[in-house]
């Protein structure tokens, strides 16, 4: 066994093979997979196996597609061929219009990634798979390229390819010990000896955890028992004449594909149970858990009704083994939070339908960064240290519940809630708000009328539309609070602190003491990485000269990962996270200052605190850090403050609103205000699959500094054209917003992709942001927009419609 190797990957399933070939796939051979047992023996050898494209996002549909090509391409080699029924398609059954809506919406995301969805009705249905009734059924959703493949020959397919580009394979080689050297690279004990090596990959299934603790991290990973039956020969299916498609039922939660003469049938039952919560036995291998029919006669029940020819189907066999979940439903595939050199590919519930993809984007974060894709929806930084074992089960449970129901625009889900509140949330939980989730935070959505007002899951507008309308129309025009909690914020300090900044930003900052500065980070390929403002804190009694960097509430372990990876070993710098500490309470509209004033003694005039300023100082008693900057594009002030003295300094604002007339508001008014005023959102219009000068922020960018990560790879970049540049839109539609992912077409053809869009209520109009190819950029510009399965006009108009002179927040 080598003792050295570039990359070590600790796992033998379909993760841990995908991203071994890949590897070897982005030129790197000294690698090496390593598996306690044999290839396949954990959850990949009992996988139900389906091959699909649909994915809820545009990355998921991307490395899907992946999947489905290489499995092709394996399938078809002459010498190894594989088993893989490709494209026998599949239908998702829907029996509401709601559904048919999320449908019409995937398609058209789809359809930006060369993926053709069809959406069909109740009868085709029927006609493509004659074993269904149409009984309360509306349509689908078909995907003609679905499939299953063979899940042993798969992974031994792509670790013999492995292996003929230079990596090797040790199976029955248990790792025991994992211990990080002080340069960063790892030492991978295992039973049969030590391997030195620069990266370290988890791709263990359920057995993450187990691996995990060797480097001393926990993964928000749990598994769920899954069953599903092989049934014998079904008459009906022979008398069809072709292979049947595979099935995907949200109605009666299960699932069904062509097994020889059979189907192969899986149950989503309610009475699920999770598996290896109190620990997983060492000898359990190949093996799977007892039998359950049990507990899924309701779900069978509704499979019958169904599909009537399953009552006089006999059972063959039957299948009940574990497979993972994350708290999202999604995988976690790339740097482990907080660990230098160290990746995962976990939560792989459709581990062999997907697979193919999560090994492919893997490796490519491993060799050059980044990936092709913005992998934000599968980063393992997007949950951070609310996210344990115990909160993962409730998620998962929840999940596997509504495994074929997606989630509709707004929809909060009940399980684990409350993981991260702060002493407002009672408050405004009395004040009957709406609260969305954001990184495990409870966060405003809006003020509710009632206690029991519960609007209808469209994508169409729902019931808090004109809720909504109010809240900003009072913000416009009068002065509101909300809360911004979970917000991240670094406290950053240090000698070198100023030009460490100054290196990590693509732009000129401000250090000026009691100045605030937005700037952009880039990547290596000088694609956009992340946002923050940066505010220059004075010496005071609360500590020495320091900068506070703010970005986005979900970008908190992702951030500081990237700041620190950057640091160099001879700068004084320290990087303090305060994310947790203190919470925002936004103060909006043109009466902010008059209620500000009379809740502190500071000097809140326009000269004395003009707009980018921040201030120390107390809001009646409460020691606060003030900021003068606005996402909703009025007058506004961020008055940030700890924990421990929020309540007391609500309090203060509120008595002091009083006379003003200050209203409540929440998180769905602030996205409607930023869209009128051309402010982007991290990880939906702000992408590393962009550059600045793509994504419209070029006045952010000074290439006259001396250096910044990334500067190089933007230069090479500029020399040419950019081929697309992310516009705003007017939307002539009244009845549903544009979603993030659908298609802008012209002629047929797909000319650009929505970043998000909603209501802008001040300026009266349906606003989306989208990049979209350059020519079609100039102002003026019409094109259709592929909304809900309707053609609907829309028009490049200029960003910010809204006080395009910025005279509301200079007041």
């Amino acid at each position: 066994m080598k003792t050295k190797a570039k990359v070590v990957v600790i796992g033998g399933g379909i993760a841990g093979c995908s991203t071994l070939y890949h590897l070897t796939q982005e030129g790197w051979s000294d690698v090496v997979l390593v598996e306690r047992n044999d290839l396949t023996s954990g959850t990949t050898w009992h996988s139900a196996a389906q091959v699909t494209n649909f994915g809820m996002n545009q990355t998921m549909v991307g490395l899907k597609t992946h999947s489905i090509k290489l499995y092709k391409e394996l399938s078809e080699d002459p010498d190894h061929p594989i088993n893989y029924n490709y494209g026998d398609g599949g239908i998702r059954l829907a029996s509401t219009k709601e559904q048919i809506q999320g449908y019409h919406h995937f398609a058209s995301m789809a359809r930006g990634m060369d993926v053709d969805f069809e959406v069909i009705d109740a009868k085709e249905c029927q006609r493509r798979h004659p074993l269904i009734s149409t009984k309360n059924l509306i349509g689908g959703l078909w995907d003609p390229l679905d499939g299953d493949i063979d899940p042993y020959q798969l992974c031994h397919a792509l670790t013999r390819k492995a292996r003929q580009a230079g990596a090797e394979v040790y199976t029955n080689t248990p790792v025991i010990g994992l211990k990080q050297y002080k340069d960063g690279t790892w030492k991978v004990t295992t039973e049969n000896g030590d391997i030195d090596c620069d990266i370290i990959v988890n791709a263990c299934g359920y057995r993450v955890n187990e691996v995990g603790a060797m480097m001393g991290v926990h993964h928000p990973v749990a598994s769920m028992e899954h069953q599903y039956f092989l049934t014998e020969d079904i008459p009906e299916i022979a008398e069809a004449g072709h292979r049947m498609p595979l099935l995907r039922c949200p109605i009666s939660d299960y699932y069904c594909r062509q097994d020889k003469g059979g189907l192969l049938i899986g149950f989503y039952e309610q009475k699920c149970k999770t598996w290896g919560m109190d620990g997983i036995d060492p000898n359990f291998v190949n093996a799977l858990c007892p039998d359950d029919l049990e507990r899924v006669t309701d779900v069978l029940d509704g499979a019958f009704e169904r599909m009537p020819a399953l009552m006089n189907a006999g059972i063959r066999s039957i299948i009940n083994g574990p497979i993972t979940y994350t708290i999202d439903g999604a995988p976690l595939v790339g740097k482990i939070p907080g660990k230098e050199n160290a990746f995962c590919i976990i939560g792989l519930r459709a581990g062999l339908g997907e697979g193919g993809g999560h090994g492919w984007l893997l490796a490519q974060q491993i060799v050059h960064g980044e990936a092709c894709y913005d992998t934000w929806c599968l980063d393992p930084r997007r949950f951070t240290t609310h996210a344990n074992v115990e909160m993962t089960s409730l998620k998962a449970i929840e999940d596997y519940q509504n495994e074929f129901r997606f989630h509709f625009p707004h929809e909060h889900r009940p399980a684990a809630r409350n993981a991260k509140t702060t002493p407002l949330t009672p408050v405004m939980a009395k004040e009957n708000a709406e609260f969305t989730v954001i990184n495990g935070w409870e966060r405003v959505e809006y003020i509710k009328p009632s206690e029991d007002f519960h609007p209808s899951l469209s994508f169409h507008f729902d019931e808090a539309f004109d809720i909504v309308a109010n809240e900003v129309k009072n913000v416009q025009n009068n002065v509101g609070l909300t809360e911004v909690n979970g917000f991240n914020r670094f406290e950053i300090s240090g000698s070198d602190a100023e030009s460490f900044i100054d290196r990590m930003f693509c732009g000129n900052i401000t250090h000026k003491i009691g100045r605030v500065g937005l700037g952009y980070l880039l990547n290596d390929f000088g694609m956009i990485k992340s946002e923050a403002t940066i505010s220059n804190l004075p010496s005071s009694d609360r500590g020495p000269k320091r900068i506070w960097y703010g970005s986005a509430a979900a970008s908190e372990f992702h951030d500081m990962d990237w700041l620190k990876q950057h640091l160099k070993a001879d700068e004084e710098v320290e990087i303090k996270s305060l994310t947790n500490d203190q919470t925002i309470l936004l103060l909006a509209g043109p009466n902010a200052r008059e209620v500000l004033s009379s809740c502190s003694r500071e000097d809140w005039s326009k000269e004395a605190f003009p707009w980018l300023s921040v201030r120390e100082c107390f809001i009646g008693f409460s020691p606060a850090t003030v900021m003068s900057v606005s996402f909703s594009g009025e007058l506004a002030y961020e008055v940030h403050v700890p924990n421990a003295f929020l309540y007391a300094a609500y309090l203060s604002i509120s008595n002091a609103g009083k006379g003003f007339g200050m209203k409540l508001f929440g998180s769905r008014a602030v996205e409607s205000m930023r869209l009128e005023k051309g402010f982007l959102a991290w990880k939906s219009d702000l992408l590393t699959e962009f550059d600045p000068f793509e994504t419209g922020l070029e006045r952010f960018v000074n290439l006259k500094k001396d250096n910044f990560i990334g500067k190089d790879a933007l230069q090479n970049r500029i020399k040419n054209s950019p081929k697309q540049k992310l516009v705003c839109l007017k939307v002539a539609c009244k009845y549903a917003p544009a979603y993030g992912g659908a298609s802008i077409m012209e002629d047929g053809k797909v000319i650009g992709t929505i970043t998000s869009g909603d209501w802008g209520h001040r300026v009266n109009l349906n606003l989306a942001y989208a990049f979209v190819n350059s020519e079609k950029s100039e102002l003026g510009t019409q094109m259709l927009l592929d909304l809900l399965g309707e053609m609907i006009s829309v028009e490049v108009i200029p960003f910010g419609p809204y006080d395009s002179n910025f005279s509301r927040i200079l007041s």
